[in-house]
């Protein structure tokens, strides 16, 4: 991700402003000089309308990259507001020191012939008579201007909103700037957690599963041999799938058999353990994945807490798709003493993991009575045929 694109966008639109607006008292004149009036076009109007602009847009190139930092990015806003003050104090006194003067020129007097002597009183005569027919005479000022004059205010009001029009456009850009990067964040924070979650789970599995294996050492050693090749399976599976984000639902539901066959392996018929699961010729012709080692979690906790020594025990799991969603169940009884040792990830991570990934997509539903644990998972299909 690019971040300084924010601020390559705002230059460009800065660019975009400026431009159009230096190129349209060329155009304005253009096609005046191409209209009925058929004005002449003078290079010379062009250049003392640029003079102007570019007067404001030397305060605008000022402000936007040494004062509205200021306030924009550090935060100083006394500071900021001290510079803006000094700034247009500057504009102010050299638009004063370059204003024309008011009245008309001085000149010498100059010596006049009889003819233009004649002329001269012929038009005060006229100027006369004109100043009778009107009942208030226009009067004209002479000598220096007013401090603050209407030119003065003018140019007040487009400094203003200048200037603001730049602290909203660079405010703007910030945010989507800021915007993308704790978007990026997020993103990396997000993966962080599901590692951390991730290495959680593969400790807390390996560890019950050679718990298991330990007993069938003594007292099974055929079985233990056997124990440890489904072992090397899953370990198998964990090494090279358990990295990925998600993997086939068919390779997720091969480590659910190889666990369950490990787990029947120690217990006798007074524990009935099903596993339903789909046709493997429909799991082979859907592209439905799920995260690594999701699934397990569950079947984990009803081994541990849902064996009886004293009783009949069950263990139900159930994996099912539907048309939209990808179901699982696990039911199991609950033991009179369950397991208590400690190390595992529970299932307050579970649900952490499930709302990292899914969000408000899945559905997790947990029922539990003083005989009876039920968990059903509801997840959204990612079928690549749909």
């Amino acid at each position: 991700m690019n971040l300084n694109l924010p601020k390559k966008k705002e230059n460009l639109f800065y660019l975009l402003i400026f431009g159009v607006l230096f190129l349209a008292p060329v155009i304005s004149l253009y096609v005046r000089s191409t209209g009925e009036e058929k004005l002449p076009f003078f290079w010379s109007d062009i250049f003392d309308v640029w003079k102007i602009f570019a007067g404001y847009l030397a305060i605008f190139l000022i402000h936007n990259y040494f004062i509205a930092p200021l306030l924009i990015y550090k935060k100083k806003k006394g500071i900021y507001f001290l510079s803006v003050m000094v700034l247009l104090s500057v504009f102010i006194m050299i638009q004063c020191a370059n204003r024309p003067s008011f009245g008309p020129p001085p000149h010498k007097p100059e010596q006049l012939t009889t003819t233009q002597l004649h002329q001269q009183k012929s038009c005060q005569t006229a100027e006369k008579e004109n100043q009778k027919e009107h009942k208030k005479p226009h009067k004209r000022r002479h000598g220096p201007p007013l401090i603050f004059g209407e030119a003065d205010l003018i140019s007040g009001v487009i400094l203003f909103f200048m200037l603001g029009m730049n602290l909203a456009v660079k405010l703007y850009f910030k945010n989507e700037e800021d915007n993308k990067q704790m978007t990026k964040m997020e993103k990396e924070n997000l993966e962080h957690q599901l590692e951390y979650l991730k290495f959680q789970i593969n400790p807390h599995f390996f560890m019950n599963t050679l718990n298991n294996i330990h007993a069938l050492v003594d007292i099974a050693p055929e079985q233990a041999k056997s124990s440890i090749v489904v072992l090397s399976k899953m370990m198998r599976y964990i090494l090279y799938e358990g990295n990925k984000k998600t993997i086939p639902l068919e390779r997720e539901i091969e480590c659910i058999n190889n666990y369950v066959s490990l787990m029947k392996m120690r217990y006798t018929e007074k524990v009935q353990i099903e596993l339903e699961e789909p046709a493997r010729t429909g799991l082979q012709s859907t592209g439905d994945e799920v995260p690594p080692l999701l699934f397990i979690t569950f079947v984990e906790n009803a081994f541990k807490h849902g064996v009886s020594y004293l009783h009949d025990s069950y263990i139900h799991i159930r994996i099912a798709i539907e048309e939209q969603h990808i179901v699982f169940e696990c039911a199991n009884s609950m033991a009179e003493h369950p397991n208590q040792e400690k190390g595992g990830i529970g299932l307050d991570n579970v649900k952490k993991r499930l709302s990292l990934l899914y969000g408000c997509q899945h559905q997790l539903s947990i029922n539990q009575t003083a005989t009876d644990f039920f968990v059903r998972l509801q997840l959204p299909r990612t079928d690549k045929q749909n």
